[in-house]
């Protein structure tokens, strides 16, 4: 036997079940389907959510109101003890710049500088917010706040 001829161990592979074979298959008559009604038929089928033609939940519930929800804005979050960490003085802290450092993933995402940590070197953060400690911390270490346009 050559090196290159390889075979499952015994048990590995099986017959799929055939149902509906006839009863001295173990799988015959009713094939798994139960015993009568809608299911049991081709072509039996059910919707998500039907209630055997009771008013389904989602159309009894009422609908109202404004949802702001498809408008929210998430934002990626960072700490200046974050940021302190991976940054030395008189660089930008921007979209780019923490691509490039693998702290953020996408470009499109936007970015939200929080005052959570110290700031000990001077940065020019242009981000899309920033936090008024953030803000405060940044520019006392000397560095500058440059944020996006108000939306």
């Amino acid at each position: 036997m050559s090196d290159y001829t390889l075979k499952a161990p015994y048990g590995a592979t099986k017959n799929r079940k055939r149902v509906g074979r006839g009863s001295s298959s173990g799988l015959g008559s009713t094939a798994g389907r139960g015993n009568k009604g809608q299911q049991s038929r081709s072509g039996g089928k059910v919707y998500v959510g039907f209630e055997g033609g009771q008013m389904p939940l989602y159309r009894r519930i009422a609908r109202r109101g404004f949802s702001n929800y498809y408008f929210k804005k998430e934002y990626e979050i960072f700490n200046l003890s974050e940021i302190e960490a991976k940054y030395s003085s008189d660089e930008v802290v921007n979209k780019e710049t923490l691509i490039q450092k693998g702290m953020l993933k996408k470009a499109s995402a936007l970015v939200k500088v929080l005052g959570d940590g110290e700031l000990t070197k001077k940065l020019t953060v242009d981000v899309d917010k920033v936090s008024a400690s953030a803000k405060e911390k940044i520019e006392k270490a000397g560095g500058s706040v440059k944020e996006a346009a108000a939306e």
